[in-house]
C-alpha cells in the first residue's frame, strides 16, 4: 500500500464514513488469507495497515464499532469451516447450521467492541500510541482470547508467518513475539506513509532483519535419529462409533501397521479404537506383545473411563513404549456441552458420540517410547502453546494425535496443522502428526514439513524424526517474557502520557 493509495483511502472514509466499516470488515477477512492452506502473510501486514486507516484519528465510538466488523469479517471468514461439524456431523438443516455459525462468530467478534474501547479511548491517546501501544494490546487481546470462556486460540496473526522471517522470532518468545513484531511492522509502515516519518522504515528493516539472522540461530543440537510411522486409517465419521464397525476399523489399522512393525514410534490417531480400553484388553495385548517382538512402541488414541464411569479422551504407549495420557483440554460441544441440560438432545450436534468427556489432570506423566520421552497433544490441545511445552523436562519428540474428520476437506485441517508446526518451531522439537483422514505429517524442529499424507486417503506415512536435545527460551518461558513486555510498554506509554499531563497544567498559587 503506497502513500497515494492510502491518501485515497482516507478520502474515501471523510466523504464516506460508513465506508470504514466496510474497510474493517474487508481487512478482518484478509486474516485468514495469511494463514494455511493460503499462506499469503504478506496480506496480514496489509490487514492491519486498513484497520489503522479505519480508526486513526476517528472518535472511540466509530472505533469500537470498527474493531467489531474487523473482528466480524476475521471469525466469519477464519472460522466457516464450524458450519461442516454442525451441518453434516451435527445433523442441523443447512439454515440452522448458519445461524448457529452466525451465532458463534458474534460472539467471539464481542471481544472487538473491549479491543477497540481500550485504544479508542486510553491507548489512541498516548504518545506513540498507535505505533507502540497498539501492537502490545494486539498481543494482549490474542492472549485473552486464548483463554477466555476456556478460550478460542484460533486465527493468531503470528501463524501466518511460517514461511517468512518473523518466524526466528518464535523459538524465542512464540507466537505471540511473531504477532507482535508483524502488527508493529505494521503500525511503522502506516505512520511512514501517514505521516512521512520515512526513518520508520529503518525500525521495520531492523525488525526482519533480527527475524532472518534468528531463523539462523540454533539452541538444540542433533543427536539420535528415529525412524517413526503414522498410520492414517480414513474411517467414515459418520459410520465409526455403530457397534458393527468396531472390527473393520481394528482390521484396518492392523493391515496398515502390519508391514510397519520394526519401526521405532508408529503413531495412530485419536480414538483410533472405538472400543473403550477396558473392552479393547485383548486387543492392546496383542499389540503389546507385537511391539515388544518387533522393537517398535505404538502410540494410540483410545477412550476410556475411570473407576466412577467418567468418560476420558485417552492416549496409551504400547509394546517398547509405556504411559497413559488423558486429554486436559476439551473441545466446547464435541467433547462435552456447556449449558448441557438445556442443549441436550435439541439437535445432534448436542449430543454428539463421545461429547460426555472428562478432562484428565493438569499435571500428568510423559509416555515414554524405549529411552525416548514424548510430549502428546490430542487434537485441539496442540493449539494450546503453554500446554504443549508443559511436558514434564525436555521431552525429545512431540506428537499429536487427532481427528479432523469433523472439518471435511474445508479449512479447518490446514489452520490446525499450522499451529502444530509453530509448536514444533517454538520448542525446537520434531513433531509427528496422526489424523484419522488427514492431515497427516511429520514436521521438523523449524516448523517445516518434511512429509505429509493427502487427506480423505487411507495410508502410511515414514519418515525419520531427529531427536533435539537442548531447550529454547520459549520452552523454558512460554509467553511471559512478551506479555510482560507489552503490559510494560503500555504502563511506561501511560506513565510519560501522565507525565506530560501534569507538565501542561498549571502551578497551583
Amino acid at each position: 500500500m503506497g502513500k497515494s493509495n492510502l491518501l485515497k483511502i482516507d478520502s474515501l472514509l471523510r466523504k464516506y464514513p460508513s465506508a470504514g466499516h466496510v474497510v474493517a470488515l474487508a481487512g478482518g477477512a484478509l486474516v485468514p488469507f495469511t494463514l494455511a492452506p493460503f499462506n499469503w502473510w504478506p496480506l496480514g501486514i496489509l490487514s492491519v495497515l486498513l484497520l489503522l486507516a479505519c480508526i486513526d484519528g476517528e472518535s472511540t465510538k466509530k472505533v469500537v464499532l470498527r474493531f467489531y466488523m474487523y473482528n466480524l469479517g476475521m471469525f466469519g471468514v477464519g472460522a466457516s469451516w464450524i458450519y461442516v461439524s454442525i451441518n453434516v456431523y451435527g445433523g442441523a438443516s443447512p439454515v440452522l447450521a448458519v445461524s448457529l455459525v452466525a451465532l458463534f462468530v458474534m460472539w467471539w467478534s464481542l471481544i472487538g467492541l473491549l479491543h477497540g474501547y481500550v485504544y479508542g479511548k486510553f491507548i489512541s491517546r498516548l504518545p506513540l500510541g498507535l505505533v507502540l501501544g497498539f501492537p502490545a494490546m494486539w498481543v494482549l487481546d490474542e492472549w485473552f482470547r486464548g483463554w477466555f470462556l476456556t478460550g478460542f486460540p484460533w486465527l493468531f496473526l503470528g501463524y501466518g508467518h511460517l514461511s517468512s522471517p518473523l518466524l526466528g522470532f518464535a523459538p524465542l518468545a512464540g507466537v505471540f513475539a511473531i504477532s507482535f513484531f508483524a502488527v508493529l511492522t505494521a503500525s511503522l509502515l502506516y505512520h511512514s506513509l501517514r505521516h512521512g516519518r520515512h526513518w520508520y522504515l529503518i525500525a521495520v528493516t531492523a525488525i526482519w532483519l533480527s527475524g532472518y539472522g534468528l531463523s539462523h540461530l540454533e539452541y538444540v543440537s542433533p543427536d539420535d535419529r528415529v525412524s517413526v510411522v503414522a498410520v492414517q486409517g480414513n474411517i467414515d465419521q459418520h459410520t465409526k462409533w455403530r457397534r458393527e464397525s468396531v472390527m473393520p476399523i481394528l482390521k484396518t489399522y492392523t493391515d496398515l501397521t502390519e508391514p510397519e512393525w520394526g519401526a521405532e514410534l508408529i503413531v495412530w490417531p485419536e480414538a483410533a479404537i472405538t472400543l473403550f480400553r477396558d473392552k479393547a484388553t485383548w486387543y492392546l495385548q496383542q499389540l503389546d506383545r507385537k511391539g515388544k517382538e518387533s522393537g517398535s512402541t505404538l502410540v494410540l488414541g483410545i477412550p476410556d473411563r475411570d473407576d466412577e464411569g467418567k468418560f476420558l479422551n485417552t492416549a496409551i504407549a504400547v509394546g517398547e513404549g509405556e504411559g497413559i495420557y488423558h486429554k486436559r483440554r476439551l473441545v466446547p460441544f464435541g467433547e462435552y456441552v456447556p449449558l448441557e441440560n438445556w442443549l441436550r438432545g435439541i439437535i445432534t450436534f448436542f449430543d454428539l458420540p463421545m461429547s460426555h468427556n472428562e478432562a484428565g489432570e493438569p499435571l500428568q506423566p510423559a509416555l515414554r517410547a524405549g529411552d525416548l520421552t514424548l510430549s502428546l497433544s490430542i487434537c485441539y490441545e496442540v493449539v494450546y502453546a503453554e500446554l504443549v511445552r508443559s511436558t514434564t523436562g525436555s521431552p525429545d519428540l512431540f506428537v499429536t494425535i487427532s481427528n479432523d474428520t469433523w472439518f471435511g476437506t474445508s479449512i479447518g485441517p490446514a489452520q490446525h496443522l499450522q499451529m502444530a508446526q509453530m509448536r514444533a518451531a517454538e520448542n525446537a522439537r520434531y513433531l509427528v502428526r496422526a489424523t484419522n483422514n488427514g492431515i497427516t505429517a511429520l514436521i521438523d524442529h523449524k516448523g517445516a514439513i518434511v512429509k505429509s499424507l493427502p487427506q480423505s486417503e487411507a495410508g502410511v506415512l515414514r519418515g525419520d524424526a531427529v531427536v533435539m536435545t537442548g531447550m529454547t527460551p520459549f520452552h523454558r518461558y512460554g509467553h511471559a517474557p512478551v506479555l510482560a513486555l507489552s503490559l510494560l510498554l503500555l504502563l511506561v506509554l501511560a506513565g510519560i502520557h501522565a507525565y506530560w499531563k501534569s507538565m501542561e497544567s498549571p502551578n497551583p498559587g
